[in-house]
């Protein structure tokens, strides 16, 4: 993890009064439905996301343009996410569940699917990219969690868990987690998980599933989200509870928390479109921006 450490070390740290500044850089209205995902490529000014209107669109974030859209009529774009190419994706259909495969690699150069990958048999909820090679993680409502290879169709391993499993990479690829119902994390080493776990920790005072984890930059903390729309901060090494934050309960809305880049705060969104920021270190509440529905 030194080398994730140096990395965020160089990068410039955020503020109060910085955070508190920020304000809406764009806004793009050419959505038919509302966003179910959204991914920033690891090293280029990419954003991808997917939307209700069967959409998946492709931005450049340093200029605020959108690249290109492509649609999937025939079974939705749910969960997105990059792979290491800037063109390529991995998306989750809505829809026709029964009869689609489950996992679907698409070329956004020319709308083509360059594979396919079967074996859930039941809703993905959870979907990671290895940081450092061609191996994909992926949790779903059937109470597993299966590991890819993006250049084979067939599934690598299989994790028979409790409830709805979320997952993610640390920042080297050396290690991922697995949140579980209850407020239970297990971690494993990406190169031996057949082991099984090698730590296991045990949050509680939640008893919501988790709806998502990650890892900062620096490896030392791991953000968990709740879906009664509880945010912890924990300790990677061991579990402890740093901090937490709660967000207004909005119908049939998740939400979902990130780190900044130095690991400093922990910004959401909330289903009222408020934009919420808290610093880790004080517990405070440094950013609520209103009314970024439009």
């Amino acid at each position: 993890m030194a080398a994730a450490a140096a990395a965020a070390a160089a990068l410039s740290q955020l503020d109060d009064e910085i955070v508190h500044g920020m304000a809406i850089g764009a806004v793009f209205t050419d959505y038919a439905g509302k966003i179910n995902c959204l991914d920033f490529h690891r090293k280029e000014d990419l954003l991808v996301t997917s939307s209700e209107d069967d959409s998946i669109r492709l931005y450049n974030i340093t200029t605020a343009t959108l690249l290109k859209t492509t649609y999937h009529r025939q079974h939705g774009a749910d969960r997105v996410c990059f792979t290491h190419h800037p063109s390529s994706i991995l998306c989750l259909p809505r829809y026709n569940l029964e009869s689609a495969e489950s996992l679907h690699y698409l070329s956004l150069y020319d709308n083509r699917c360059l594979r396919y990958f079967k074996g859930h048999k039941d809703r993905v909820v959870s979907l990671c990219m290895s940081p450092v090679n061609d191996s994909f993680m992926s949790g779903s409502l059937d109470h597993s969690v299966r590991i890819w290879d993006l250049r084979v169709n067939a599934c690598q391993g299989i994790l028979r868990l409790r409830g709805r499993p979320s997952v993610a990479y640390d920042q080297q690829g050396l290690v991922f987690a697995v949140a579980m119902e209850g407020g239970a994390i297990k971690l494993f080493d990406s190169r031996s998980y057949d082991k099984g776990p090698f730590d296991t920790f045990l949050v509680g005072g939640d008893t919501a599933e988790v709806s998502d984890i990650k890892f900062s930059n620096d490896g030392k903390s791991m953000l968990l989200t709740t879906t009664n729309n509880h945010i912890y901060v924990l300790d990677a090494y061991g579990g402890d509870k740093k901090c937490g934050f709660s967000l207004e309960p909005s119908p049939n809305v998740t939400n979902e928390a990130a780190f900044t880049p130095d690991g400093q705060y922990v910004i959401s969104g909330s289903g009222d479109g408020t934009l919420h920021a808290w610093n880790i270190n004080t517990v405070q509440e440094v950013l609520s921006l209103i009314r970024l529905l439009i």
